[in-house]
This record gives C-alpha cells, structure tokens and sequence, in this order.
C-alpha cells in the first residue's frame, strides 16, 4: 500500500523547549484520513482530532466535532477543542500528590488545582509522526510522544503512543499506550472532542438524546473534585442516563462547578472494552457509539462556551457540544480509595477507544 505524503499542510513553530533546555525548531502538520464519506483530520499539535465528515440520513455530508479553521488557533486553544491530554487528565487538587513517599508538585493551571496534565500537557506539545496511510482499506496515523523526567513536574520519562485509524466504514478506533521507563508515574490520558451530531455551529445540544451505561457516580465539589471520595447511584438523580434521555431533560437542575450544566465523572458499568455511550441527533439522524476499556467518563456539556468562534465563522455558545471523555476516576493520586493510576517502569498504560457512527 503507497503511503500518502508525510504532511499535507505544515505551519513552521519556533522556540519550543527540547527535553534538553535547548530550543528546538519542529513542524506541526494536519493529516487527513479518508474511508468512502467519512474522513478524519488530525494534527500532530496536541494529537488533536480537528473535524470528523460523516453523513447525515439523508446522504448529507457534515462535521461534527467543534473546533477551528487553523493551527495557530488551536495552539492558542484554552477550551481543549479536540487534544488527547495527559500525562495526567482531568484535576488533581492542589497539583500535589505523594508516590511511593515522595511529595510531588505540579503545574496550577485550573485555580488553585491542576487539569489536563498542566499549562504545557500533551494538548500543548508536538507529537512526532511515526507512521501515516491516509487512503486505502485501514488509513491511520501513530503519533510519538517522550515526556521527560519532571515535565510539569511529573516523575520520570515516558514513552507515549497514540494511533488514529479508521477501522470500519463510519468508525474510528484510538489506540494509546505508555511506558513508563525509569520511574513510577501517575498516567491518565483522555480524548478532549466537543460533539454536535447536528454538525458543528448548528445550535445546541440539548435534544441530543444520550444513553450511559453507568449506575453510578463521584459527586463533585465546587472545585469540581471528587472530594468526598463517594461513589453513589445514579437512581433517582439528575445524572441517570441509563435509559436514552435529551441532555437537556434535567440540565437545569445539576451544576458543573458554577454553572448550571454537566461536567461529572460517571463510573462504568463492567470491566475491558464495552460500550459506554450513545448518542443520537434525531434532526439529522446521526448517532454515535463510543466503546472503551477504561474504569470511568467524564459527561461534560459545553457549559463555559460563550461566543467562542469556531469554523467557518461559527459561534459556540454554551451546550454548543458535548463531550464523552473515558479516563480514571478524577483525582485518584489523592484518594486510594480509587482504582490505582500508577505505572511502574516496564509498565504499560492502555487506552483504547471506538467511536461508531450511523446515520
């Protein structure tokens, strides 16, 4: 099979700090991967996925992930438009943990906490490009990434991998996998996408009817923090989607830090690959499978958009898209009482994600 041209578009970025304390002159590309009518483009900024076409019911094609027109865009990006984040995703009170007796200090970057792996985490580095097939029968991408000992101010070096591959005809599979090389490490990625089955700037998301498959939940804090370490039923609260419901059914009555909307980790039903979600858009018919291997998701809901500019010109407003982020249970260097998100060297972290769409 021929391989497609290493980069299809290129945006020279200066003076970024090597591993080393040297700067460093690196090139950011956007690479597309195409499958029939359904196409994928990705960048090496962030391993961030930047659109995903796919039809509608009636044959219409549309894009239904938020995002941007240009790169620089989304390097300058505060709301996670699309990135995989990491080392570790999600908040950590106060940015500090203690492993193996040793306190640790991270990047603040989210008040007085840290989120998404600090100021400068994986959404914010460029990802070497391993491999690339954009056409044929399985087009993919595999992204490298070696995080260096005290990054953000995390333990150790880490060999990170992210592969992008369309394996079905409306399917894209994300298959991410870390090594931890000379010392233990907390490590916890997630896939930052904003959803609009509608197509991205179409309104709200609110009629998106959305099925969970998790009976239960960590409360959260004003910090948004699971601070309490509970983990209690969904049953008779505003957070069961066990049975499909419109997101924007209770809304109005759950609060994602000191707005009113969704931003809350829900813990998954069964072990190993299953399907965690779905969604559906009955406007445009379009709906959404998501399948993953990971203990817990985040629902968040879009609640801090707020006349964001997207595509083409587009405003995102609040509920302009909705985000389905599998991951470890937020904060679990501070509560042992969580599943461990500790890797050891020779370790190996894996993440793997599907995402099904019909129409």
């Amino acid at each position: 099979m021929a391989r497609a041209p290493l980069f299809l578009a290129l945006l020279c970025i200066a003076a970024f700090a090597s591993a080393d304390g040297t700067d460093a002159r690196k090139m950011v590309g956007v690479y597309v991967l195409k499958k029939g009518d359904f196409s994928v483009k990705i960048s090496n900024w962030g391993a961030t996925i930047m659109s995903i076409v796919t039809p509608d019911s009636k044959g219409n094609l549309g894009d239904v992930v938020l995002g941007f027109d240009t790169l620089a865009e989304y390097v300058n990006d505060t709301s996670y438009f699309g990135p995989l984040t990491g080392r570790v995703a999600q908040r950590m009170a106060r940015g500090r943990f203690v492993l193996d007796g040793k306190v640790y200090h991270t990047y603040i970057n989210d008040g007085k906490n840290a989120i998404h792996g600090g100021h400068r985490g994986f959404s914010k580095v460029i990802w070497t490009v391993k491999e690339y097939v954009g056409g044929g029968d399985s087009p993919y991408i595999t992204l490298y990434y070696r995080s260096f000992d005290g990054e953000q101010g995390f333990p150790g070096d880490l060999d990170v991998y992210a592969t992008y591959q369309l394996s079905g005809p409306h399917e894209l599979s994300i298959r991410t996998n870390a090594t931890a090389l000379n010392k233990a490490t907390p490590v916890n990625f997630l896939q930052h996408v904003y959803w609009n089955l509608g197509g991205e700037g179409s309104g709200d998301i609110l009629g998106h009817t959305l099925q969970l498959s998790a009976s239960r939940y960590t409360p959260m804090d004003e910090e948004l923090l699971p601070s309490s370490g509970r983990v209690d039923p969904v049953a008779g609260t505003s957070y069961d989607f066990r049975t499909p419901t419109p997101i924007g059914a209770r809304i109005r009555k759950v609060k994602g830090g000191s707005v009113f909307g969704y931003d809350i980790n829900y813990v998954i039903d069964r072990v190993g690959m299953r399907k965690v979600a779905a969604a559906r858009d009955g406007a445009s018919g379009r709906g959404l499978e998501l399948w993953a291997n990971q203990p817990a998701m985040q629902l968040y809901t879009g609640n801090f958009l707020n006349n964001t500019k997207g595509k083409g010109g587009k405003v995102y407003d609040q509920y302009g898209g909705f985000a389905l982020e599998t991951q470890a249970y937020p904060d679990a260097v501070n509560h042992p009482e969580f599943p461990s998100i500790i890797v050891r060297p020779g370790q190996v972290y894996k993440h793997d994600m599907l995402y099904k769409f019909s129409f």
